[in-house]
């Protein structure tokens, strides 16, 4: 690569905005109150996250959660053992809740939940919004890496959520 080349890389990861957002909308086949319940089950949470073996391992390890409630959870990622602790930090059922990273390998992170009902259906819209830490380097990773990564998690998860919910 020329110096000019990657004088416009640099230029690009150092003037990017470094906050990184995933949005995903999923469609449920199940009512508001249904959806909005099992996206906030710590035992459902788990059984979608399998492939990364997340456990919930300190504040609230099952059940709904709520409004305050911390969740500390332990996964493997990239074949590291890796801690997470969240918030609840906002919270209105059954239309939307937003989870906040106070400890975790993120240089910050915030996930909104919101839902709604359009024709009979009920969507789910997944606001993610993380920042990486390292600077360049942690720009570059996200780029190549992490964010494909953190959009494939979210997919299973509300892949899972989905067919749970859905069950007749």
């Amino acid at each position: 690569m020329t110096s000019i080349g990657l004088t416009l890389a640099a230029s690009y990861f150092l003037n990017r905005d470094s906050m990184t957002t995933i949005q995903l909308t999923t469609e449920f086949d199940a009512s508001l109150e249904k959806c909005f319940d099992i996206t906030r089950d710590i035992d459902i949470h788990q059984l979608s996250t399998e492939q990364t073996n997340e456990k919930a391992i300190a504040g609230r390890i099952s059940g709904l959660c709520e409004l305050g409630d911390k969740i500390t959870w332990e996964a493997r990622h990239f074949g590291v053992k890796q801690h997470l602790t969240v918030e609840i930090t906002k919270f209105d059922r059954p239309n939307f809740f937003e989870d906040k990273m106070i400890r975790g390998a993120f240089k910050s992170m915030r996930h909104e939940h919101h839902f709604e009902t359009k024709q009979g259906k009920t969507l789910m819209t997944d606001k993610f919004y993380y920042e990486v830490p390292f600077g360049i380097l942690g720009q570059v990773f996200d780029s190549v890496i992490l964010k494909r990564y953190m959009t494939r998690l979210l997919v299973t998860r509300n892949r899972v959520m989905k067919s749970i919910v859905e069950k007749k």
